[in-house]
């Protein structure tokens, strides 16, 4: 007697669950080491099966991706919510994108870390409209963060946007480059208890970033609005 088709939800929580076992295996063996057959193991189930859910490796690779956008434009969007004060938001987006690199280092790594494809690799393939959707995804967590950097201009100031992402490139440098020593082990031959320097990273961050919104601030009227 054959099986009932799946429910929607059922569909959708074993394409959650592929996507799991398939970061698992990227984090553990890296992208040149992922395969479906491999990933076909750790399920227990045939390779064909997946192609029932994901086209192919590619597909499935920039699903983990945009998913992992997404989790961290959430998780930056809830902490810009919860504060009324532009610098508290700007603050607290910070410390939430501090707190996803190291609390999900596989994701993060994945993202922003490893040289693995991106969008301009698939341009001309069947996978771009796919990695069109996780550059999108990428660049909202970008522009949340423009957005909350040109709030903090002072009464009768702005913030040009292209000064805004400047000063965005800046603290997102700092940022990655103390999420990423971290998750790769190399701080912990630096400093005894890495994650004790986060107090210090963060007042780091939070002056340079006063200095530069003084610097690209400019009178309202001064500003093109075409």
């Amino acid at each position: 007697m054959p099986k009932n088709p799946r429910t929607p939800a059922e569909v959708e929580a074993f394409r959650e669950k592929i996507l799991e076992q398939a970061m698992d295996l990227i984090s553990r063996k890296g992208f040149e080491g992922f395969s479906m057959r491999k990933l076909s193991l750790g399920l227990g189930i045939a390779a064909k099966t997946i192609y029932n859910y994901y086209k192919n490796k590619d597909e499935l690779y920039l699903a983990i991706l945009t998913k992992g956008f997404n989790r961290l434009h959430r998780q930056c969007a809830r902490a810009m919510d919860a504060h009324a004060l532009p610098m508290d938001r700007m603050e607290a987006m910070v410390l939430a994108f501090l707190d996803f690199g190291l609390r999900e280092a596989n994701s993060y790594n994945l993202m922003f870390t490893w040289h693995v494809p991106k969008y301009n690799d698939y341009v001309g393939s069947d996978m771009e409209p796919v990695a069109l959707v996780e550059l999108q995804a990428a660049m909202r967590v970008v522009d949340l963060f423009i957005e909350a950097i040109r709030d903090c201009a002072s009464p009768g100031r702005m913030m040009p946007e292209q000064d805004a992402r400047i000063i965005m490139i800046s603290f997102f440098t700092r940022l990655h480059g103390f999420i990423a020593s971290h998750n790769n082990t190399l701080l912990q031959y630096m400093h005894s208890s890495p994650l004790d320097l986060i107090p210090a990273v963060r007042e780091q961050i939070k002056e340079e970033f006063a200095r530069n919104l003084e610097k690209f601030q400019v009178p309202e009227r001064s500003v093109s609005t075409s």
